[in-house]
C-alpha cells in the first residue's frame, strides 16, 4: 500500500527480528487497553523528536491542507498524530490476537444503519482511509464475510502474520498483485471488501483529484468495482477512543450517485468521504505518508 499501515511498516524488519517482536507483541497484547495506549503514546512523542524526516512529512502535508492555519496548530496537531501513531502499534496487536469478545467490548459503533441498509440492497464496498487503529476493522468480519486487499510484506514472517492475523475470522486476504478478478470475485460470492482508497499508485490506475483542495493522486478502481457488481460504496472509519477506552467505528451514508461513469468526478467523491473522516479525528490520518509525492505535470515536488 502506498501509506502503509502499522503491521506493513512492520514487514522491513529481518525474519529473526520478525520473530521475536511478533512474541512480545503477543505477550503485550492481553494488557488493558488504557495501558497499551498510555505506553503507545508515550513512544509516539518520542518518535516526534527522533524521526525528523518523518516529522517533516507530516508536517508538509498539514501545511498544504490546512494552510489557513498556523505554525503552532501544526505542530501540536504533529505531536498528537504522532502519539496516535504509537498507540496504533498496539491497535495491531489487538487486531491480530484479542479474542472476538475482547473486540466487540472494545468496539462500539455510529451510523451503523448506513451499513445494514447497504447490506440489505446488496454489495458493498467499504471505503475504509488509512487511520491509525484501521486494523481494528478486522472485526466487522466477524458479522459477515469480507475481503482485504493488500501488498504483500517483504518479511515472510510478518507477511504470515499479518494473513493471519486480519484473516482469522474468514476474510478473504487478496495481495494487490493478483489483479481486480479475485476483488470481484469476492465481491460476487457476497463478500464485503475493506477497500482501502487513499494510496499513491502512480498515474496509471488513477487521475488527479483535489484532496483539501490539493490536486492529489487518487485511485479510480473503487468506481468501476461498484459498477460492475452494482455495490454501495459505503464510508468507514475507524478511531481511537481517548485514552485508551476503545474503538470507534463509524459509517457514512452511501455515496449519492455513485459511480458517476467518470473517473474523475468519482474520486473527487471518495476524496470528500476521506476529508469528513479527517476533519473529525485529524490527528490519527496517516499523514506520514507522502500523500502528495506524485504530481501534477509542471508542478514542483513537495518532500
Amino acid at each position: 500500500m502506498g501509506g502503509r499501515p502499522m503491521s506493513e511498516r512492520a514487514g522491513s524488519l529481518g525474519e529473526a527480528s520478525a520473530h521475536v517482536a511478533l512474541v512480545v507483541f503477543r505477550g503485550l497484547s492481553g494488557l488493558p487497553l488504557p495501558v497499551l495506549a498510555a505506553i503507545g503514546h508515550a513512544l509516539g512523542r518520542l518518535a516526534y523528536h527522533l524521526l525528523g524526516a518523518r516529522r517533516r512529512v507530516v508536517l508538509t502535508n498539514l501545511r498544504l491542507c490546512f494552510p489557513t492555519e498556523g505554525a503552532a496548530w501544526h505542530k501540536r496537531l504533529a505531536r498528537a498524530h504522532f502519539a496516535a501513531l504509537g498507540q496504533g502499534v498496539f491497535d495491531v496487536m489487538v487486531a491480530w490476537w484479542a479474542s472476538p469478545a475482547r473486540l466487540s467490548r472494545l468496539v462500539s459503533f455510529r451510523g451503523r444503519e448506513h451499513y445494514d441498509r447497504a447490506l440489505a440492497h446488496g454489495n458493498v464496498i467499504l471505503l475504509v482511509p488509512h487511520f491509525a487503529a484501521i486494523e481494528i476493522g478486522c472485526l466487522l468480519s466477524t458479522e459477515r464475510p469480507m475481503a482485504n486487499v493488500y501488498r504483500r510484506l517483504p518479511n515472510p514472517v510478518f507477511e504470515a502474520a499479518f494473513r493471519r492475523g486480519i484473516g482469522r475470522f474468514g476474510a478473504a486476504m487478496i495481495t494487490q498483485q493478483e489483479g481486480v478478478r479475485p476483488v470481484l470475485k469476492a465481491l460476487r460470492e457476497g463478500r464485503v471488501l475493506y477497500y482501502l482508497p487513499d494510496q499513491d499508485f502512480g498515474e496509471r490506475s488513477s487521475v488527479f483529484a483535489p484532496f483539501f483542495g490539493v490536486p492529489t493522486i487518487t485511485l479510480h478502481a473503487v468506481g468501476r468495482l461498484a459498477r460492475a457488481v452494482d455495490a454501495r460504496v459505503v464510508p468507514c472509519y475507524v478511531w481511537q477512543k481517548p485514552r485508551g477506552r476503545g474503538y470507534e467505528i463509524a459509517f457514512g451514508p452511501p455515496l449519492e450517485g455513485f459511480p458517476s461513469g467518470d473517473a474523475l468526478t468519482d474520486a473527487t467523491a471518495t476524496n470528500r468521504a476521506i476529508e469528513e473522516g479527517v476533519r473529525a479525528h485529524p490527528e490519527q490520518y496517516f499523514w506520514v505518508h507522502k500523500r502528495f509525492k506524485t504530481r501534477p505535470p509542471g508542478t514542483p515536488p513537495v518532500y
